[in-house]
């Protein structure tokens, strides 16, 4: 006698809020929830692909970004996630993520500060709290939320509250945002 396929639905435990970074129109239809490494290669191939679903659907789509650094295989992503934390707590927080992305392969910390210095922020400052941990407990706290929900790697979307266990590709993405949309 075998025992009956079951399909588990992983959902998003911590809800959006107004104190999560979100890009896109409030009103939009899916919502977007991205658990992100900036160190992580696969969440630098998704992030241009992010970027044009959130182009070809800006009326359908809002985007948000929490972090889910993975330390023990990328050293510079907890670093990276707090340094966008600060830029965050100055009105900059996308402008610091799209810049991390970009320059993946930078995120030591000097050239973390040079990016902090090009985005015309304070870099002294953010040094400080970097080295304060001023910023650690809300990417922590991204990272437990993330665990609470089912993550286990980088990148994880949730369209609308579900898991989406489909690949990053821009296709595959287009199509899952259209199908949640239509749900």
């Amino acid at each position: 006698m075998g025992t009956p396929l079951q399909i588990t639905v992983s959902r998003l435990r911590t809800p959006v809020t107004e104190e999560d970074h979100i890009r896109g129109a409030a009103d939009a239809a899916v919502t977007v929830v991205v658990y992100g490494d900036f160190q992580c290669p696969h969440c630098g191939a998704a992030y241009p692909n992010l970027n044009e679903v959130l182009r070809q659907r800006s009326s359908l789509v809002r985007m948000v970004f929490r972090h889910f650094p993975i330390i023990n295989v990328h050293p510079y992503a907890e670093d990276a996630a707090e340094t966008a934390e600060a830029a965050g707590a100055r009105g900059r927080f996308w402008a610091m993520h799209d810049w991390l992305f970009e320059h993946q392969d930078q995120l030591d910390p000097v050239h973390l500060s040079l990016g902090v210095q090009q985005l015309g922020l304070p870099v002294d400052e953010i040094g400080e709290e970097l080295q304060s941990h001023t910023h650690l407990g809300r990417v922590r706290d991204n990272f437990v939320s993330g665990i609470r929900s089912g993550v286990n790697h980088a990148p994880t979307f949730f369209l609308n509250g579900i898991r989406h266990d489909g690949s990053y590709a821009l296709p595959d993405l287009l199509a899952a945002v259209d199908q949640a949309a239509n749900t």
